[in-house]
């Protein structure tokens, strides 16, 4: 861990922000119902897998492939006052909402941003299961604008209108399938994104106010937990570009930046001191050993019910990462966490 405070410009970190909010308007985005979200058990329940198409140029998406080998189930509920043919994929989508492409219109002309000459609604792929008709229909409403925070000029790349996703409210049959709840799919949201000219997580904090001020400012946006979220794209020399998504409250964006920066900078390194103990790629072998019996009364309680299924407890040997495995990157996150995520 780092015991001095760290030297940003130094560093070399690059931050840009993703910002979305719902909108404040009559009804969703391709069809009249209310945007409101419901707490009472549904009234209509239906079953489905997303499988893979191709794309106009003959090509399936690998990671939705990937998806759909999970053999994973979708359950969507809905009830009536919320939800229609629209959102159940069972009609195609109504006319866009007008007042929503105002709204958005607005906000992007007070970010002193270029409207395009057409709105054109695009579709992005959707892997999770979020959206029932495997892709989220987004479209551009206008480009390269800036805004000032403080004395500096920060570039606002485009803006843009699509449509929330459902939300998930659980999981059953050991989460082979998954619960989503359709009353949130469809709901306005304006997606306005920076370039990465943020240099500070404070100054992230600082950029994401006054993005949320001037949406504010338009009178058409909702307020609470669960209608805006930051999306922040964090990067340093030698690192990767890492993009943390959801960041629902924007006193924790200064501290999830900072995170981040910590943990790039000790996986940096942590490899530095692998390249001084001799060890490259090429020394790591996937050499797996079954030591399931190692574990017949572990105590631990992910590896006990992974055993008492019949489950097999794979090892690897790392050589040469003696006392890294432990290593601090951020508070309460080890080198070992790091591992464990990927596994």
């Amino acid at each position: 861990m780092f015991k001095t405070p760290i030297d940003y410009a130094k560093v070399g970190l690059k931050c840009g922000l993703e910002i979305h909010q719902q909108l404040n308007v009559n009804s969703k985005l391709f069809c009249s119902c209310p945007p409101l979200l419901f707490k009472e058990d549904p009234e209509i329940t239906f079953l489905r897998r997303l499988r893979p198409t191709q794309s106009e140029l003959g090509q399936v998406d690998p990671a939705a492939y990937f998806e759909f080998q999970k053999g994973v189930k979708i359950l969507y509920e809905a009830n009536r006052q919320s939800s229609c043919l629209v959102e159940m994929d069972e009609e195609p989508p109504h006319p866009i909402n007008l007042d929503a492409v105002k709204v958005v219109l607005t906000a992007s002309l007070m970010m002193n941003m270029q409207p395009v000459d057409e709105v054109h609604v695009m579709r992005k792929t959707v892997i999770d299961g979020s959206n029932t008709t495997g892709f989220q229909r987004t479209c551009t409403i206008a480009l390269d604008g800036w805004i000032k925070v403080g004395e500096k000029t920060i570039p606002m790349q485009a803006a843009f209108l699509e449509e929330d996703a459902a939300r998930k409210t659980g999981t059953q049959d050991e989460g082979k399938t998954i619960r989503y709840r359709i009353d949130r799919l469809g709901i306005p949201l304006i997606e306005v994104a920076t370039a990465p000219v943020i240099y500070s997580p404070q100054e992230a904090q600082e950029v994401a106010f006054a993005i949320g001020r001037i949406l504010r400012d338009t009178g058409k946006v909702m307020r609470g937990l669960g209608t805006i979220r930051q999306d922040l794209n964090v990067s340093i020399p030698n690192g990767a570009l890492i993009e943390i998504k959801g960041v629902q409250e924007l006193e924790l964006i200064s501290t999830v930046v900072e995170y981040e920066v910590k943990r790039q900078l000790g996986l940096i390194e942590i490899k530095e001191e692998l390249a001084k103990r001799g060890i490259t790629p090429e020394s790591l072998k996937p050499e797996f050993v079954d030591v399931t019996g190692l574990f017949k009364d572990t105590k631990s309680k992910v590896i006990r019910k992974a055993v008492d299924k019949k489950q097999t407890v794979l090892a690897v040997k790392l050589a040469g990462f003696a006392g890294l495995t432990g290593r601090e990157l951020m508070p309460g996150f080890r080198l070992g966490s790091e591992l464990s995520d990927y596994a």
